[in-house]
């Protein structure tokens, strides 16, 4: 079923305000001396700067620039409708004002163009309410297996010293190492046994990862290096 129509008083007073200042802005184009067609545009351009400076503000209220161009069309309307009101002779109009008629269209122009062109406001997600989500960053570093160079060590973890073993056995695991890393270090054992021809000693491989005492002494064990 269609809707009913409900009179909106809010609604018939714009439309009866936006005819009046239509009339009162055409009739001072005309007496400057903008006739026919030219008289009834006046009206448009000023109406339609003032509506695109409106929305405007309204995604941007800081932009000062679109506070000019409404007060600029607000004081032009608001003109209009106050010299039309007796206080100007329509038949003699001041040389003035006739200057500033015939240049309107220009600055309604440029006005348009930079309401239209200028950046607008984007909010941030943190401006619009939005936290920005946590990031786990990653527990061990990458390690390049083709690269021999030390690689840097993994944040230590706070375990419990174990006590030393016996001498000729390997020690135990002492701290939770990565298996890139066992790989990589097995890699360099591997190569030094196809070298030398004999294991390779464990403080010879804790100098050349550059880890801490404990974690390679965890690798050691891992390799069961002597």
């Amino acid at each position: 079923m269609p809707r009913s129509l409900r009179p909106d008083a809010v609604l018939i007073q714009a439309v009866i305000a936006g005819a009046l200042s239509f009339a009162h802005l055409h009739d001072l184009a005309e007496a400057a001396g903008q006739s026919g067609w030219k008289g009834w545009v006046y009206p448009i351009s000023v109406d339609l700067l003032m509506v695109a400076a409106w929305r405007r503000l309204r995604t941007a209220r800081r932009d000062r620039s679109a506070w000019v161009w409404f007060v600029i069309a607000l004081v032009a309307s608001l003109g209009a409708n106050i010299a039309t009101a007796g206080l100007l002779d329509l038949h003699d109009v001041p040389a003035w004002l006739r200057i500033l008629v015939a240049g309107w269209p220009a600055l309604a122009f440029l006005g348009g163009t930079l309401l239209v062109h200028s950046p607008t406001d984007t909010p941030t997600p943190t401006a619009a309410g939005l936290r920005p989500q946590p990031v786990d960053e990653p527990a061990v570093t990458e390690v390049d297996m083709h690269s021999e160079d030390p690689v840097p060590a993994p944040a230590p973890v706070s375990t419990p010293e174990l006590p030393a073993a016996p001498s000729g056995m390997p020690a135990p695991l002492a701290v939770a190492v990565p298996a890139a890393l066992v790989d990589h270090a097995r890699k360099i054992a591997d190569a030094h046994r196809a070298t030398t021809g004999a294991p390779m000693p464990a403080d010879a491989l804790s100098a050349r990862l550059g880890l801490p005492g404990p974690t390679a002494a965890a690798i050691a064990a891992e390799l069961q290096l002597v």
